[in-house]
């Protein structure tokens, strides 16, 4: 499958944008240099089995190779990651990638986690992300959070393909820039072939790669999350959390999150919607 048909977040609908009289004649994805954006969405996202399909990574590679927005050592850890990954099949790629993102929450790739934890305040700071994301006529098209990291920089690819302002998105990255360099410093002293995406994401925020290694420093004493014994022990806490949220009939974290992704689920668009999903197109494909 081209890379100029497959779809956002492992094919699914993750969005929907409302044409209207001002978004007629919006740009492809393809005239920005923020399309590595994309790219990076892809890689970090789940493995989906399309994801190997015909071309993909291989166009995936290409575009990497010829960005000028990151240094040549971090092209060539982005193609290292591609690379392995041309060289395993799916459901190797999809384990690796469980083992490593969805054991603990130490590399989770909801952003706000890291800041706010399961706090009431998460729940304001998503509502918050959501609106841009309606305000610039999105819609998630499934039951996902809006601070999502793949889903983001989906966002931000198709901001800057619409609006040609870099340095906005720029800054935007540089506002979630120290959650990157945290996530960066755990993946670099897992020794994951993931780091070089998230290297790219600081220097497009304009950050110095040192950041990591302060922060490698500062996780130096982290105990680790994703072993077998700290799963049980999460596990078991969260059982009596919740028993007490039960009994207490309250928690506030817990209906944010629940209402958020409730919010996200698809609805019935109020004028026909289009689909983006490619980087050269020169118009949207319609649903």
């Amino acid at each position: 499958m081209s890379i100029d048909t497959v779809q956002p977040l492992n094919t699914t609908n993750m969005y929907e944008v409302q044409q209207d009289e001002s978004q007629e004649g919006m740009p492809p994805i393809g005239d920005s240099d923020m399309k590595l954006l994309k790219v990076l969405s892809l890689l970090i996202d789940y493995p989906s089995n399309e994801l190997f399909a015909d071309d993909t990574l291989a166009q995936c590679q290409q575009i990497v190779t010829s960005s000028t927005l990151i240094s040549p050592e971090v092209r060539a850890q982005i193609v290292a990651l591609i690379d392995d990954l041309l060289s395993t099949d799916s459901l190797e790629a999809q384990a690796r990638y469980d083992g490593l993102f969805e054991r603990g929450r130490s590399l989770s790739l909801w952003l706000f986690e890291h800041v706010h934890g399961e706090s009431r305040d998460r729940g304001q700071a998503m509502v918050d992300l959501m609106g841009q994301y309606e305000a610039a006529g999105f819609e998630i098209g499934i039951k996902e959070l809006p601070d999502y990291l793949p889903l983001y920089l989906e966002f931000l690819a198709y901001q800057a393909a619409v609006t040609g302002d870099d340095i906005q998105i720029r800054m935007d990255i540089a506002d979630v820039s120290h959650i990157l360099a945290l996530l960066a410093a755990r993946l670099k002293d897992r020794g994951s072939l993931y780091l070089g995406c998230f290297n790219a994401l600081l220097q497009i925020a304009g950050k110095p790669l040192e950041i990591v290694d302060d922060y490698q420093e500062k996780i130096s004493k982290e105990q680790r999350d994703d072993t077998k014994d700290a799963l049980d022990k999460e596990w078991e806490e969260e059982v009596v959390d919740f028993l007490g949220a039960q009994q207490e009939e309250r928690c506030p974290s817990q209906t944010s999150t629940q209402n958020l992704a409730a919010k996200s689920a698809i609805k019935k668009p109020a004028s026909a919607p289009v689909h983006w999903v490619d980087f050269n197109k020169s118009s949207m494909a319609k649903n």
